[in-house]
């Protein structure tokens, strides 16, 4: 079978699965499979494909077909123009949280301490560490051995410097910060049910279950946050799309001044940023 018939194999396969970007998917992970850059692929259409390719592909395409996330298959996943490591029992990066990361960048100094909670694999500390100026030190905290492990997996590979805390919210937190991140949990209870597949049941139920109005870990944290933010420290918060006002009154009620609600690029809220101030 050549690439061209293997690929279209695929697509075949995964439309009639009823995978989401079938199209999409089944050329990654021929790729994969193969080892081949998309380059080399599109020069290739018309060779035979070899055995152990063709072998290793349809197991991935099976993989898929069940619904297993493409970045679970194939490791890792995108996030702001990296590529980080992910597994079974981390929530897997999106681009949504991009948002929350363009959101506190600016306000980044050198020798700022960065906590960010619910860490899960890493990509929100890691990522403002990197981009941010030098001198910054950050701890990520979660309650998850395997996204801990996956943080710090994630932390070698891209030459990165954190601590990462084994940590229930601020359980086993000491010090204070200038910035604290969370993509908390924040689904409801209720609508887990209805997620596509992927997502529920394959991505870990403890990232996703914000209780039954989705707000519990955003009472959680702001309540407790001031006791670890330094005057003037900021409070960012990734919500749900239809969170931002109730996030927004949580935040103001707990002590935080300039609450404000920020939108994604598809004009969705997406986050909730606040300034810490004891005057």
């Amino acid at each position: 079978m050549t690439f061209k018939e293997a690929l279209s194999e695929g697509t075949g396969m995964l439309r009639k699965a009823g995978v989401p970007g079938a199209d999409y998917d089944a050329r990654a992970l021929l790729l994969f499979a193969s080892g081949m850059s998309i380059e080399k692929l599109a020069a290739s259409y018309g060779a035979e494909l070899p055995g152990a390719a063709m072998k290793q592909y349809l197991h991935l395409l099976q993989r898929r077909m069940s619904r297993e996330p493409l970045q679970y298959i194939m490791g890792t996943a995108p996030f702001y123009g990296r590529d980080f490591l992910v597994q079974r029992g981390v929530l897997i990066p999106r681009f949504d949280t991009e948002t929350l990361i363009e959101a506190v960048l600016p306000y980044l100094k050198p020798m700022m301490r960065i906590l960010d909670l619910c860490t899960g694999s890493g990509c929100i500390l890691l990522t403002l560490l990197l981009e941010g100026p030098e001198g910054l030190e950050g701890t990520g905290s979660d309650i998850s051995e395997e996204a801990l492990y996956c943080a710090r997996k994630n932390a070698e590979q891209l030459h990165a410097e954190a601590a990462f805390v084994k940590s229930d919210l601020f359980e086993s937190i000491e010090g204070s910060f200038d910035l604290i991140t969370a993509n908390p949990p924040y689904i409801r209870s209720s609508v887990i049910g209805s997620l596509e597949a992927e997502v529920k049941e394959f991505e870990p139920l403890t990232a996703l279950d914000g209780s039954e109005d989705g707000l519990e870990f955003y009472r959680r944290i702001l309540r407790e946050a001031g006791s670890h933010l330094r005057d003037g420290g900021r409070i960012a918060l990734e919500i749900g799309f239809d969170q931002g006002s109730d996030v927004k009154s949580i935040m103001e009620s707990e002590g935080f001044r300039d609450a404000a609600v920020l939108k994604d690029l598809a004009g969705l809220d997406r986050a909730v940023i606040g300034v810490w101030n004891y005057v």
